[in-house]
């Protein structure tokens, strides 16, 4: 018999554990469970970050699944607004000079290119965009939406597409962008709209779409001149996602006989269409971009249009974002205090309705009671661990109103510590018991104060006065963000001064947050108009991200301020009214598809 190592020149490697990375393809006899293994490549899809305007759909897309683009879109109203995404969050972008849905895009993050779409009056207008700004230019020669395109800036394709003013008119012209002015290519065998495209300007590939009487499962080729017939779809639909190339081309979702959204996925090899792995929410009106084995499926209805989703093809399993239910606080509450870890989180003070000196601890799954504070009171700030926390600060309501009292927590119960400098509530608070933060806060306040562990001492003035803010970090590595009214103001600390970062995407106060000052996270608060959100940034040091939504809209939340941007928890805060919900974050997660290798 003839054995692997003459097959392959190496011997199967024999491993007590499974290894972690780059095994794709190898095979191992694992000694503890006694199987040989190996890692098979597959599709999948996970979920991205949601969206900052939700509310958008018919979007244009351009650029790939770590560098994407989405512009405009509609429903309800029409946007001009822009996001950029980086592979783990979008992030607001230039807005589009002319506000528009149904529109089509191509091109990259930083050379994109936008055309057609509805105002809601059908449009021409073509845009580019250099990664910070858009640019008219020249007008296609029809103005048409729900069109489809391809290619770069300085080589764009648009093709098919309908204009819904009497008569009707279905569309299978083409027409090809040079950087500067469209010219007219060969026409589609069938006009039709909703049609999906891929690929480049002279290798182009058109498919699905409703051509005035029914949904088509056509598929065609264009080689800069003419197009041609190539394999049908599995399922005929229209409004669908695409990516890809003319011989690896990707279309999911879509609208289906029947008038129903599907989530089915099938790939293009140049000849025919194959199925793999659907997305996890089917809909349509969705733009997609990036490649065949790495695909970004944008926004869509009818699930609001801030849904992201990621395929991969790949050795790994790719586990998104998430936030999950936890355990209820035992008091609900607001206004509350936090620190410490997912699975050892401390939450105090706050108010019911009045002001509240209770303590809880959660282990990750529930809630138990803790020793008072000495002081009743919201508003405050809080850092540090379950055994090792710090409560300073907040509103104590009569004359006076503010507090500068500290305390100090055991595990068990609370101890007198040294007074802030300057009384005041609603204040950001970063660091640990004995390395401590407290900046910002009702005035509002540019003041900054460092903690030793006994006494307080004035630190660096914050360049933007504000309360109802939040932070994460460390004494000499802290970032402060958001707060009243309704900011999206960010300033790192080093010790010593702050300076201004970018600023947070959706501007909100009443807000919470956790991380380092390279990986911090912002949840929750109030945005203009007075409204909760749900919404979640990710902050890598330099800008934020949009990241998953929370199922509970609300604000004045405590934290897990120890917590990091993979593993964190927020409890309690007001929808309107006082909550005792908790929810726990879990970040992105990787791991090796593993096989195990049998005989039959």
């Amino acid at each position: 018999m003839t054995t692997y190592k003459e097959l392959f020149g190496k011997a199967v490697k024999y491993l007590s554990t499974d290894p972690t990375t780059e095994a794709e393809g190898q095979v191992w006899y694992n000694s503890t469970s006694g199987t040989f293994k190996s890692v098979v490549a597959g599709g999948s899809w996970s979920s991205g970050a949601n969206m900052i305007v939700p509310q958008s759909n018919s979007r244009g897309s351009a650029g790939t699944q770590t560098a994407g683009l989405a512009f405009g879109g509609g429903g309800p109203g029409v946007t001009d607004a822009t996001e950029e995404y980086n592979g783990s969050g979008w992030a607001t972008g230039g807005n589009l000079g002319t506000a528009r849905y149904a529109l089509t895009g191509c091109g990259t993050q930083t050379a994109a290119l936008g055309f057609g779409g509805s105002t809601p009056v059908i449009t021409n207008a073509t845009e580019e965009y250099n990664g910070t700004s858009w640019s008219v230019q020249n007008n296609m020669s029809t103005a048409r939406f729900f069109l489809a395109g391809a290619g770069l800036q300085t080589a764009g394709l648009a093709f098919g597409g309908v204009n819904p003013n009497p008569p009707v008119t279905y569309y299978n012209n083409t027409e090809e962008y040079n950087g500067t002015s469209w010219t007219a290519g060969g026409n589609l065998a069938t006009a039709r709209y909703g049609i999906t495209g891929a690929g480049t300007q002279t290798a182009g590939l058109g498919f699905g779409g409703y051509d005035g009487t029914s949904i088509t499962n056509l598929t065609e080729e264009y080689d800069g001149s003419s197009w041609t017939a190539g394999g049908p779809l599995g399922t005929g639909r229209y409004m669908s996602g695409g990516a890809g190339t003319q011989t690896a081309g990707i279309i999911f979702g879509g609208l289906i006989a029947g008038g129903s959204e599907t989530n089915v996925t099938q790939l293009y090899d140049g000849s025919s269409w194959t199925a793999t792995s659907n997305m996890g929410t089917a809909r349509r009106k969705l733009p997609g971009t990036g490649t065949q084995t790495a695909a970004l499926a944008i926004g869509g209805v009818p699930i609001g249009g801030g849904l992201t989703e990621e395929y991969n093809f790949s050795g790994s399993i790719i586990t998104g974002a998430a936030w999950a239910s936890g355990g209820n606080m035992g008091t609900a509450r607001r206004a509350l205090g936090g620190a410490g870890t997912q699975t050892e989180s401390l939450g105090f003070g706050g108010t019911t309705g009045s002001n509240t000196a209770a303590t809880e601890e959660y282990n990750g799954s529930s809630w138990t009671g803790g020793g008072n504070m000495t002081l009743a009171r919201q508003y405050l700030g809080g850092c540090g661990t379950q055994t090792a926390g710090l409560g300073f600060g907040g509103y104590i309501g009569g004359s006076p109103f503010n507090t500068n009292a500290t305390e100090e927590y055991n595990g068990s119960a609370w101890t007198s510590g040294g007074n802030l400098g300057t009384a005041r509530y609603a204040l950001g608070a970063a660091g640990t018991q004995t390395a401590g933060l407290g900046f910002g806060g009702f005035g509002p306040s540019t003041a900054t104060e460092e903690y030793d562990g006994s006494s307080w001492t004035s630190g660096g003035n914050m360049n933007t006065g504000r309360n109802l803010l939040a932070g994460a970090g460390t004494q000499t590595a802290a970032v402060g963000f958001g707060g009243t009214p309704y900011k999206v103001d960010t300033e790192e600390y080093n010790g010593t001064s702050w300076t201004t970062s970018n600023g947070l995407n959706t501007g909100r106060e009443r807000v919470s947050g956790s991380g380092i000052q390279t990986a911090g996270l912002v949840f929750g608060g109030r945005i203009t108009g007075g409204g909760v959100t749900s919404s979640t940034e990710l902050y890598n040091g330099t800008s934020w991200v949009s990241s998953n939504n929370f199922a509970t809209a609300r604000s004045g939340t405590g934290a897990a301020s120890s917590g990091t941007t993979a593993l964190t928890a927020i409890f309690g805060g007001t929808t309107g009214s006082v909550s005792a919900a908790t929810e726990e974050f879990t970040g992105e997660t990787s791991t090796l598809n593993y096989k195990t290798i049998t005989t039959s």
